[in-house]
C-alpha cells in the first residue's frame, strides 16, 4: 500500500472569528480546511451560500467555556475537498478556521 502525502504551499493566520457570516472564500487551490467552535453556543455550518440555524450541513457542539477546546471541529484535509464558500451562523459565534492550498 503506497502512502499518498500532498504538499501544502500556504496556510492561512488562524485568528478568533466573532461573527456570523463567511468563514472561508471560494479558493479552486484549497487542499484542506477545518473550523473549530470556540464558543458557548452551537455553531451551524454551510458548504455554500449563507448559514442560518435553520439551513446547514453541520452543526458543531458548543464548548463549556469560551476557547476552552471542547466545541465541535469539521473539516476536510484529504480525498476530495470542498472548495466553495463556506459560511457558519449562529448566536455570538467564536470560532478558528484554518485553510491550506496549494
Amino acid at each position: 500500500m503506497a502512502i499518498v502525502c500532498q504538499q501544502t504551499t500556504n496556510a492561512n493566520t488562524p485568528s478568533i472569528i466573532t461573527s456570523a457570516g463567511t468563514a472561508l472564500a471560494s479558493n479552486t487551490a484549497r487542499t484542506g480546511w477545518t473550523i473549530q467552535n470556540l464558543g458557548t453556543n452551537a455553531l451551524f455550518v454551510l458548504m455554500g451560500g449563507t448559514a442560518t440555524t435553520s439551513i446547514f450541513h453541520v452543526v458543531l457542539k458548543a464548548g463549556t467555556g469560551s476557547d476552552d477546546g471542547t466545541g465541535g471541529s469539521v473539516g476536510q484535509e484529504q480525498g476530495v475537498v470542498f472548495t466553495g464558500i463556506i459560511t457558519v451562523a449562529g448566536t455570538s459565534p467564536r470560532f478558528t478556521v484554518v485553510e491550506f492550498a496549494a
